[in-house]
């Protein structure tokens, strides 16, 4: 009798421990499948973050663009107002960022004059006389006139360049002389 009742404790315990196993094993597999199931979606999170990294990256590119489409009208306005009598420009290259003028000048002060006036200028930085040099002299006319070459950079446009610019659009022009 005893070597029964120890034979069906023994039973219960191994079919206990069989159902312990079994729940844990359905445990495991109801982990298994919501692991796999975040494992999708976090591959789904990071192709978004790419996506709108991706549109944010467009939207820096657009908004450049747009705050820089006024860029030579005002390099053009600045050039008006700030160019004396006496000195003509002959050509306005822009290359990214740097724009290179040349003209003729009826002298070197006028030429120092137009740099020292673009070096107040809003959208203009860093003006360099790149070279000057005494135009061919024509036998008829007895005026020396010098052709030059200014390089400056163009600054970039920021809202609070843009909101001075705008406001800024009805003053008057500096004298020339």
């Amino acid at each position: 009798m005893s070597f029964v009742v120890g034979l069906l404790i023994a039973a219960f315990i191994y079919l206990l421990l069989q159902q312990l196993t079994a729940a844990q094993a359905e445990r495991n597999d109801y982990l298994k499948a919501e692991i796999t199931k975040l494992d999708t979606q976090i591959k789904d999170i990071a192709t978004l973050r790419a996506e709108i990294e991706a549109l944010r990256a467009r939207q820096r590119a657009v908004e450049n663009l747009q705050s820089d489409r006024n860029t030579p009208v005002h390099l053009l306005n600045e050039l008006a107002q700030f160019t004396p009598e006496g000195v003509f420009l002959q050509s306005v290259r822009q290359t990214n960022k740097v724009v290179v003028i040349a003209g003729v000048a009826a002298s070197n002060e006028r030429v120092s004059e137009m740099l020292r006036n673009l070096s107040r200028a809003e959208w203009v930085e860093a003006p360099d006389l790149v070279e000057i040099k005494a135009a061919p002299v024509n036998p008829r006319d007895p005026r020396r006139l010098y052709d030059f070459s200014i390089k400056v950079g163009i600054k970039s446009a920021n809202p609070e360049a843009a909101a001075g610019a705008a406001s800024g659009a009805g003053a008057t022009p500096p004298k020339k002389s």
